[in-house]
């Protein structure tokens, strides 16, 4: 029975999976993606992303567990000095599979692994998700000082429109209360004249 026996077996025996994982994992830190099937694809995932997370500690101890792994004291270099910087900042998730489809030859189930958002010139690509919010809130930030800008106009034209209006309607009502008072002194006056 395999009770908690995790993994695939890859139709190899131990020594010859272990040295093919290792292989492609190297082959992958080198080259930055291969092609494979699909399920040494995500047995190669598993290995290459805990090498990486030992990659991220950057000390004596990791690098030499990293080179029981992986005997290639240049590949591990790359690995220390160029692939784990970039991924200082994620936890986890380093590799992505790609499936493209089937061989003809045997119909295999073929995908590509790669690594994620990996930028060959050595700047960081990716930024942490703290910086991501901070860069959101700042391209947000003048479209909102715009919008406020937007919005503070309309109010000052529709508070001159408001005086203005406010101008009209007090001419009106002056010229209504003059009309009122002419229209009373005329009364006025009227009423004496019958008077006398």
């Amino acid at each position: 029975m395999r009770h908690r026996k995790d993994g695939r077996k890859l139709g190899r025996t131990a020594s010859h999976r272990k040295a093919m994982l290792a292989n492609m994992a190297a082959n992958l830190f080198l080259h930055k993606q291969i092609r494979t099937t699909h399920p040494k694809a995500l047995e190669a995932r598993r290995l290459a992303e805990t090498l990486i997370t030992k990659a991220k500690r950057g000390d004596l101890h990791s690098r030499r567990l990293v080179l029981k792994v992986i005997p290639h004291k240049d590949i591990v270099k790359i690995l220390f000095d160029e692939i784990a910087p970039q991924y200082a900042e994620r936890n986890g998730g380093y590799t992505r599979i790609i499936k493209l489809g089937q061989r003809k030859n045997d119909a295999a189930h073929v995908s590509l692994l790669s690594l994620v958002d990996f930028d060959p010139s050595g700047d960081v690509s990716k930024v942490s998700a703290k910086e991501k919010r901070k860069k959101a809130s700042v391209k947000t930030a003048p479209e909102v000082v715009e919008a406020n800008v937007v919005e503070d106009a309309v109010e000052e034209v529709a508070e001159t429109q408001t005086v203005e209006a406010e101008i009209g309607d007090t001419e009106a009502i002056e010229e209504t209360i003059a009309e009122e008072t002419s229209s009373q002194e005329t009364e006025d006056s009227e009423p004496e004249s019958d008077k006398s």
